[in-house]
């Protein structure tokens, strides 16, 4: 539920309510009229607004040229949600202190579809220098060897109607066109996912596109155009009504959607953003040049140990991270995952202690201020997994070190798959069908079962697939599971 009516008491949250907050209530320390539109965001979802929105509110204070123009590429729920609050909403901050503070960089949300030409006159602004995004690993039509599936419907499309695109990178591109041809600079591209190289990647798949569209503008984007790597990190449970009642409570104005998060927020940009980029080091932002220690260290460290939390706390009848940390076994495999078998695949980057960062990464997950649902953690795992176990599983494998344990999040998901299909409830993942035909088929035994669901080449290289010593390990705790 995206949209709310407050009730007859409440003063609904916008511009014009926010000095009636209740004391304690953060708000805007900056003029909202005197922002500019500087950044362009595809997909403003819970992780954005808590994310990316709340460094660039803070930025607005000292920088009025950054403010927000957030894109949904299909939904209008964030638009029909935020319009009404003239694109202000709370951010909760919910740990061993709670906070309240009111957002307003996002000045205006588009509906893509609704209204494409908008969202193009945006990208082309010259006022528009950086291009964001948080579209889920599955929203880079990335196949699994980290390239542009030429083969995915949206990208199909787009190649064909380059001009009318629809997804992701088809948007991108034709701003970039469009400001080539206008002999504008290119914006800076900033994708903000847990995907390995994430901007490496999204400029192939960027380059890629525009080869097939016009040699020249690919030729132009390769040059001039920016794609920073980056690492995000800071927990955030989707809004429910709990959290809308309790934001009321505390702030007396009714918001129709806040977001919750933890305290610890953490955003690491590649050093390359060049002249005219935001100071974002001034509002915390960490630029450095080694992104891909930080992003190793965290996906594998926090998301790999967050999927096998899911998966496995999900079979055991757990609805949170919380509870299921609170489970001494689980708790015991994911301290053991990180400091036996994950920090050993790892080169800590200067100033991060990967001992310390893990231990903190369970003390997060005891947080009992936010009910971080696995089964939200558990969407789309034919997407996650790879980047978040897999890459641990062939390291280890080629150091000589054993599986057992790394194996057990795979064993989870299949046996979560399984329970699901039995269940007949729906699973939330872009191979839902081709996953559910496999599980459908399965013979009924581990073995057979474990060399069947490992043979989906979308998730599983082959030579991984086929490693006997991945396969055992995965066979012994599917049957342990089972």
């Amino acid at each position: 539920m995206t949209t709310d009516t407050a009730a007859p008491s409440s003063l609904r949250l916008r511009a014009s309510s926010v000095p009636a907050a209740a004391p304690g209530t953060a708000a805007p320390g900056y003029d909202r009229d005197k922002v500019q539109i500087g950044v362009v965001h595809f997909g403003p979802g819970a992780f954005h607004r808590a994310h990316q929105a709340f460094y660039f509110d803070r930025l607005l204070e000292t920088d009025p040229r950054w403010g927000i123009c957030a894109v949904s590429l299909k939904s209008p729920g964030v638009r029909d949600a935020l319009a009404p609050q003239d694109g202000l909403y709370t951010l909760a901050q919910l740990d061993r202190e709670t906070s309240f503070r009111v957002i307003g960089s996002i000045l205006e949300v588009l509906v893509a579809p609704e209204d494409p030409e908008a969202v193009f006159a945006r990208l082309a602004s010259p006022q528009t220098r950086l291009v964001t995004l948080t579209v889920t690993e599955k929203g880079y039509t990335l196949t699994g060897e980290g390239k542009l599936d030429t083969g995915h419907p949206d990208i199909v499309h787009d190649l064909a109607s380059p001009r009318q695109p629809v997804s992701a990178v088809g948007y991108i591109v034709e701003g970039l066109r469009r400001r080539f041809a206008a002999g504008l600079p290119p914006y800076a591209v900033v994708a903000c996912d847990n995907l390995a190289d994430n901007g490496w990647r999204l400029k192939a798949a960027t380059i890629a596109f525009a080869q097939a569209v016009d040699p020249a503008l690919a030729a132009w984007i390769e040059a001039e155009a920016a794609f920073p790597r980056t690492m995000v990190d800071s927990i955030t449970p989707a809004t429910d009504d709990a959290l809308r009642t309790r934001v009321e409570a505390a702030t007396g104005l009714h918001d129709a959607w806040p977001i919750q998060r933890e305290a610890f927020t953490q955003w690491v940009v590649e050093d390359v953003l060049g002249d005219g980029a935001p100071d974002l080091a001034s509002v915390g932002v960490t630029l450095t040049d080694d992104v891909r220690g930080f992003e190793r260290a965290k996906l594998r460290l926090l998301n790999g140990v967050h999927s096998t939390l899911a998966y496995a706390g999900l079979l055991k009848g757990h609805e949170t991270v919380f509870q299921a940390v609170g489970d001494p076994a689980l708790e015991a495999l994911a301290r053991d995952l990180m400091v036996q078998d994950i920090i050993p695949t790892l080169t800590a980057p200067r100033g991060l202690d990967l001992t310390a960062y893990a231990e903190a990464i369970l003390d997060r997950f005891r947080n009992p201020e936010i009910r971080h649902l696995l089964s939200q953690i558990a969407w789309d795992g034919s997407q996650k997994l790879p980047f978040r176990i897999l890459g641990t599983v062939k390291d280890a494998l080629e150091a000589g070190r054993p599986v057992d344990r790394l194996a057990v999040p795979i064993a989870a998901w299949f046996q979560f798959l399984k329970a699901r299909a039995a269940e007949g409830v729906a699973v939330t993942d872009p191979l839902a069908g081709q996953l559910l035909a496999v599980i459908q088929a399965l013979p009924g035994d581990a073995k057979g079962d474990v060399v069947a669901l490992l043979a989906i080449e979308a998730v599983f290289p082959a030579d991984l697939a086929e490693d006997a010593r991945f396969v055992a390990a995965v066979e012994k705790a599917y049957g342990e599971l089972g």
